[in-house]
């Protein structure tokens, strides 16, 4: 490993089953909510800007990013870094698709002169990344990651490596969506991704696809001994990450989960552990019958069977495209803090097509260890993390 190492000293979450890092943790510890989408109910923009005005002008995917940042940075406590050494780096699949639907009404009902003047800065999805990063002064990398499901995940690999290499001292870093928008359900359930029976079940035998959700997930990545010299609480260490493309099939994921399996040994050498010291994953699990079935796959042959325990919190959140690698991964650091780690809500009966991978099926008890988050996005987009607790 790299002598700098990369310490994560702020969570902020944003989902529908808990607004806070807490109230997130205690809402994948419940029962799965009822009905077929995951929406963020009653959310309220006001607490995280200045006036109803600049709220009115931020899409809802924005909004999310910045109250989870503020979040994050809220723990994280006085960073007092060199602004042009912190970074931003927050990812999306959609972006602003709401506005962008929204605006494509008021051009055809009404004429292209009453389109919004605020279309573009509220669609772009660069808009989280851009206005955190004005907000707080950082004037490092600034950028934001496209890579589907496998958004928010790449963000904080990537913006580890930015912290590990020595271009950053700290990296607020994670991952955005609110895409429940009519066209945009309409998209992915005439392409037969969302679950028709309105449940996630991943790895169930029942499975039949995804429950679409919105959520952003924002972490704050700091050197260790910059954290340290501080005296900051380091919540975990961001010890390595991958990311690799199955080059396989725009929706499916490659036979046997072949893509999964490089990105997770890629994720292991880079963080110099083997696979025998992972205790935990945090896996993609989207209830869809081809991907949770390469992902088992994928676990078995480079863990064996039953390997380490594996949860997917998708069960509870739903499947939140751009922003899940991020809240799973803040799910990942937040069973350390807790010594739990939160059951595959859905999950009732075994699969016999599907290798036997250690499916937790109750909240368990653990001692932290080193574990992985995983995402795999359309497009073939693998993306891994491995997390380990906070160093002593």
């Amino acid at each position: 490993m790299s002598a700098r190492r990369v310490a994560v000293t702020g969570i902020g979450v944003v989902a529908p089953c808990g607004i806070g890092a807490e109230a997130f943790w205690e809402g994948l510890l419940g029962p799965a909510p009822a009905g077929s989408e995951r929406p963020i109910p009653d959310f309220d923009p006001s607490p995280w800007f200045e006036s109803r005005k600049e709220a009115r002008r931020t899409d809802r995917f924005a909004q999310f990013a910045f109250a989870a940042a503020a979040m994050a940075l809220e723990e994280a406590g006085d960073l007092k870094v060199d602004p042009t050494r912190a970074g931003v780096i927050i990812g999306t699949g959609v972006g602003g698709i709401a506005t962008l639907e929204e605006q494509i009404v008021v051009n055809h009902e009404k004429g292209p002169d009453r389109v919004s003047p605020f279309l573009v800065p509220m669609m772009m999805g660069n808009a989280a990344s851009a206005g955190v990063s004005m907000r707080y002064g950082f004037q490092g990398p600034c950028e934001t990651t496209v890579t589907a499901c496998a958004a928010g995940t790449h963000s904080i690999g990537n913006a580890a490596r930015l912290v590990r290499d020595g271009r950053c001292d700290v990296m607020v870093a994670g991952g955005s969506e609110a895409g429940l928008t009519p066209t945009a359900l309409a998209g992915f359930r005439n392409m037969t991704a969302l679950s028709t029976s309105g449940r996630s079940r991943p790895f169930d035998r029942r499975r039949d696809g995804f429950v679409m959700a919105e959520a952003a997930g924002v972490l704050v990545l700091e050197e260790l001994e910059h954290a340290r010299a501080r005296g900051a609480t380091i919540l975990g260490e961001i010890m390595g990450s991958a990311n690799t493309a199955d080059a396989h099939h725009i929706t499916a994921p490659s036979p046997g989960g072949a893509g999964a399996v490089a990105c997770m040994e890629l994720a292991l050498a880079d963080a110099g552990v083997a696979a025998a010291d992972i205790v935990h994953v945090n896996a993609h699990g989207t209830s869809t019958p081809r991907n949770d079935q390469a992902e088992a796959e994928a676990l078995s042959k480079l863990f064996g069977t039953p390997g380490p325990l594996v949860t997917s919190t998708k069960g509870v959140t739903g499947h939140a495209l751009g922003g899940a690698g991020a809240i799973e991964a803040a799910a990942v650091l937040l069973s350390m803090r807790h010594r739990t780690i939160p059951p595959t809500a859905g999950f009732e009966e075994r699969d016999p097509e599907m290798p036997e991978i250690a499916i937790v099926t109750e909240p368990t008890s653990w001692e932290p260890g080193p574990s992985l988050s995983n995402s795999f996005g359309f497009g073939g987009h693998n993306g891994t993390l491995v997390i380990g607790p906070a160093p002593a």
